[in-house]
């Protein structure tokens, strides 16, 4: 049964316990070519997924002093360099115990490959891994490349107690005061580069703007990169905790003068809800540019977003709407608080769904679970959207599956009213680049990491605002 795609990919990420280490040197280049114990090496398989989907995994194997150590990668989710707590090496055996997403990789050698089971939220699937070599990071044409005609700081900025965001500022040349902007990351556990998938949108964003006479400031999101706090049991609230405080902290520089929130994806939630705080000593910015920001429900959101994805992945039309039915029965027994056995019992009630197994429904519901999700589909950004009173820059990927233009446009316009500037721009994907389809299975293969027309208008709008 082809089940619930879209809770399986509703995040960009996988939300992990702790901060991912950063990745240690892989050794040798293959399996086949090194003389280092089994299995050190590079290796790569794929999770068959419901909607005919792969989700590929690669594994990176080290040996050293202390014995073996590894990281993982997820690359379709961005998710790279995920700590394995531990890996056990038994004979032909081995088990690799990633607890920071909560997942296990149980395998024995056969032949030259890995032959075994992923195990993740109470669900099983079989893979087998082959040996490969690591090719490093794809080169993209728009990663900003050092000397850079601008002056880059490495900063720390309190937060909340037990959090410390860690960042990097880039500034033009000279005293200023320069228009200036904190970048927010869209969801799960993000660098300051907002980085996936081997592209780097932010640094890319920063580039552009500071080139064009922008202060911009980027952090890693709260326990992930060098930022302290814990990320897992955050919510979009907390993030917005953070992002008034790094607001805050560029708006009190002697070289910035009027100051915005430039949000993506969550960010693009997280920005209004700074701006509408009414606290007596709440930072406000003077200007918002929300790319790809959702103006309907998480739950309106999710459930299109998986009926489209799944549409765009050759799922016939009588399965994606069995998939909407038990998406849509799924976010609402979450909304109304259940645990998982609510959650499974549920989808099981939905017509089509009764001979679902656990091993198919844990995986993909178990999100549904965490704090963040149930905040999230439970929130409707429409009146805080209302109570923004600085000019906004909203701009949508006409292709974008993952909060689609159409479904989000006409909120928007409708809550912002004279104050906002609504846009869709052709041929864009959630990440803004020229898309075919608009399928998250497409960032990787783009090499354009964000559309020159759409960095275009967001340097020139911010600097016309700028200057009223």
């Amino acid at each position: 049964m082809k089940l619930l795609l879209m809770l399986l990919i509703a995040c960009k990420k996988p939300v992990p316990t702790e901060a991912a280490a950063p990745t240690p040197d892989p050794g040798p280049t293959s399996v086949a070519a090194s003389a280092a114990p089994w299995p050190v090496g590079h290796w790569k398989g794929a999770l068959a997924l419901p909607g005919g989907l792969e989700l590929t995994l690669v594994v990176h194997v080290t040996h050293g002093e202390d014995g073996f150590s590894a990281t993982l990668d997820s690359p379709d989710q961005g998710a790279m360099g995920i700590p394995i707590r531990a890996v056990t090496v038994d004979g032909d055996h081995v088990v690799l115990d990633v607890e920071a997403i909560r997942g296990e990789l149980v395998a024995d050698r056969s032949g030259e490959d890995l032959v075994g089971t992923w195990t993740q939220g109470g669900g099983s699937l079989p893979i087998t891994l082959v040996a490969t070599e690591d090719a490093g990071p794809r080169k993209r044409p728009q990663d900003p490349v050092p000397p850079f005609p601008y002056v880059v700081e490495e900063v720390e900025i309190p937060s909340v107690p037990g959090v410390t965001l860690a960042g990097t500022l880039t500034r033009p040349e000279g005293t200023g005061p320069f228009p200036a902007v904190v970048l927010l990351t869209g969801s799960g556990p993000q660098d300051r580069d907002e980085a996936l998938l081997g592209h780097r949108p932010f640094a890319v964003l920063a580039d552009h703007l500071t080139r064009a006479g922008i202060a911009v400031l980027r952090t890693d999101d709260r326990g992930f990169g060098a930022s302290t706090g814990t990320f897992a049991t955050a919510r979009t609230p907390d993030f917005a905790d953070d992002a008034a405080h790094a607001l805050a902290w560029l708006d009190a520089r002697a070289d910035t003068g009027p100051t915005g929130l430039v949000g993506h994806s969550e960010g693009g939630l997280v920005a209004p809800i700074v701006q509408a705080r009414t606290e007596p000593d709440a930072p406000h910015a003077d200007f918002l540019v929300l790319l790809a920001g959702p103006a309907v429900s998480g739950a309106a959101i999710l459930e299109e977003q998986g009926a489209r994805i799944a549409a765009a992945s050759g799922v016939s039309a009588d399965e994606v709407e069995l998939q909407r039915a038990q998406s849509r029965a799924a976010i609402q027994a979450a909304i109304d608080g259940a645990d998982l056995q609510g959650l499974m019992k549920a989808v099981r009630a939905v017509p089509g769904s009764d001979a679902a197994t656990d091993a198919e429904l844990k995986p993909a519901l178990t999100p549904l679970t965490t704090p963040w999700f149930r905040w999230f589909l439970a929130f409707d950004p429409t009146d805080t959207l209302k109570r923004v009173d600085v000019p906004v820059l909203a701009l949508f990927g006409e292709k974008d599956l993952q909060v689609p233009a159409d479904q989000s446009e006409g909120p928007m316009r409708d809550a912002l009213g004279e104050r906002g500037t609504v846009e869709v721009l052709p041929g864009l994907n959630h990440l803004f680049q020229p898309a075919s389809t608009g399928a998250p299975a497409e960032y990787a293969g783009i090499d354009i990491t964000m559309d020159p027309v759409m960095l275009d208008r967001v340097a020139s709008w911010i600097l016309e605002v700028s200057r009223e």
